[in-house]
């Protein structure tokens, strides 16, 4: 398997269909498959050699189409950087990777600037933006409309395809190394699921430096279909172009769907959109609330929902639940509400302690075996080895799995709240709250109690057109969930700090209460 084959089947079979669509334009896949060419014609040229890491710092664009397929045409590594990082740790992931060439857009020219003052591997930056090119930099369309084609190295297999790193929450972030079986496994689970159809005209919104949008994109590219762009998400932009182009499929993340039905509620021209086209919405990337995805299903009948689950270090597919199962008979028993079965020549089991399996609806860590398991953690062989155990990822997440083999999750392990002795999921919380008209978000975290060790605190936004107190919130859950899980504080706020594909940062809440205290999560 390697990351380009899906591009050479439609070079061959269907050259001049569509395969990226723009305000600007369409472009055939003959057109887009000599631009990839001459990029990594460019990049040997700038003397990019088998597996150095090329990284890119940029919103949504066909350009990052392009630079996914055109390094490792040139035999190189990707190393797509995230948009929300600061500085320092951009910096240190170019560093700890030895990167030698970044590609910056126009929405980061400046921050690019600073990088290049700290950054000790990188020697080469190029402008993919439409302004003049800025000193020191060498323009994205020059270097193309100047290379002559060169033939893919097809680099393959086990071959390393990218690094990619994931948040840090302690420290500075891991850099995940996945090869090219890793991302195709994922992405021919998702066309196995239905997702990613021939003739499909997908909009991607996602940040497409976060690997769902890239096996997504994968996927587009094995079966054939057209790329749809939006650089950033706005909720009415959205809006616009499903209606406007026509969208069959999109990807989001549980916070941008709630955006989009908030803003779509409160707008009487959102009612003008034609929808129709809509197909399919796939979510995933954080956990949804019964709440929000019944207010989904409700906002976009004639559209099938499917849920992917997993991480980074599983290139990213676990689990995925399809379409059939977001049903009423589902929401009986239960399923709809799992995050569905073991994708595609995926395993999935849940252990104890010492990696024994547990029964049947009983809590532990879920952990994962296939062609998507990452390669291991840049430079970091005892993080690895604590990871990956006898072939299976270890992802740190605890759930069941039912008598028919979905599987359920029911929080991060290290955001288990342990208050007096009993363990308490804050994800379980959450659903509970959620579920009050008045909610339109909510976090729950624990924070420090001399008596328990830690108490259950809630951080909520109200839904602007309901007024609820923290009050009402307790009684609330007190009629849903035990006692000992009902939240003893409340607070409300305007927003909830958000990771840049809608994770809210339960470190950031954590941090003021934990301060000048030890507490064995981050």
């Amino acid at each position: 398997m390697y990351i380009t084959q899906g591009l050479h089947r439609h070079l061959q079979r269907s050259p001049n269909a569509i395969a990226i669509q723009t305000e600007y334009g369409s472009v055939t896949y003959a057109e887009f498959g000599d631009r990839v060419a001459r990029l990594a014609s460019a990049l040997k040229t700038l003397g990019i050699a088998s597996g150095d890491r090329v990284a890119m710092l940029s919103l949504n664009s066909q350009r990052y189409i392009e630079y996914y397929q055109a390094v490792p045409w040139a035999d190189a590594v990707l190393n797509p950087v995230n948009i929300r990082w600061s500085v320092a740790e951009i910096v240190y992931s170019l560093d700890d990777s030895q990167t030698g060439v970044l590609i910056v857009d126009d929405n980061f020219v400046a921050l690019a600037g600073k990088i290049i003052e700290t950054a000790k591997t990188l020697h080469t930056v190029i402008y993919a933006g439409d302004g003049e090119t800025p000193t020191g930099m060498l323009n994205f369309e020059a270097l193309i409309a100047a290379s002559a084609p060169v033939q893919d190295a097809r680099r393959q297999g086990d071959a390393l395809l990218g690094i990619f790193y994931t948040g840090g929450t302690t420290g500075f972030p891991k850099g995940v190394m996945l090869s090219h079986t890793n991302i195709c496994a994922s992405s021919m689970a998702l066309v196995a699921s239905g997702s990613c159809r021939p003739q499909e005209r997908y909009l991607h919104v996602m940040p497409m430096f976060h690997l769902a949008d890239f096996a997504a994109m994968t996927a587009l590219f094995i079966s054939g279909g057209t790329h749809l762009i939006l650089p950033s998400f706005t909720p009415q932009k959205v809006l616009e172009t499903i209606a406007e182009q026509r969208v069959s499929e999109i990807l989001l993340a549980p916070t941008m769907i709630q955006m989009l039905l908030d803003w779509r509620s409160s707008h009487p021209q959102a009612s003008e959109f034609d929808l129709s086209s809509l197909q399919t919405i796939n979510y995933g990337a954080s956990p949804i609330t019964p709440a929000l995805l019944e207010r989904t299903r409700e906002a976009f009948p004639g559209a099938g929902l499917r849920q992917g689950y997993g991480m980074t270090e599983l290139a990213p597919i676990a689990t995925l639940l399809l379409p059939e199962y977001h049903s009423e008979q589902h929401h009986h028993s239960g399923k709809m509400y799992s995050a569905g079965l073991p994708a595609f020549c995926v395993e999935v089991r849940i252990v104890d302690a010492e990696d024994r399996e547990v029964p049947r609806g009983s809590i532990g860590e879920i952990i994962v075996r296939g062609p998507n398991v990452m390669l291991g953690y840049w430079n970091k062989p005892q993080a690895t080895a604590e990871a990956i155990r006898d072939g299976w990822m270890h992802t740190g997440d605890g759930g069941f799995m039912d008598k028919d083999g979905f599987v359920h999750v029911c929080d991060r392990l290290k955001d288990m709240i342990v208050s007096g002795g009993e363990n308490i999921y804050s994800a379980e919380v959450e659903t509970a709250i959620a579920s009050h008209p008045a909610v339109a978000q909510v976090a729950v975290i624990g924070i420090p109690c001399d008596k328990w060790g830690e108490t259950v605190h809630a951080v909520i936004i109200r839904n602007p057109e309901r007024r609820v107190t923290d009050e009402e919130i307790v009684n609330h859950c007190r009629e849903r969930i035990a006692g000992y899980k009902c939240p003893r504080s409340v607070e409300f706020r305007d927003s909830l700090p958000l990771s840049s594909v809608g994770k809210v940062l339960k470190t950031d809440l954590r941090a003021p209460f934990w301060e000048g205290r030890k507490r064995g999560v981050a």
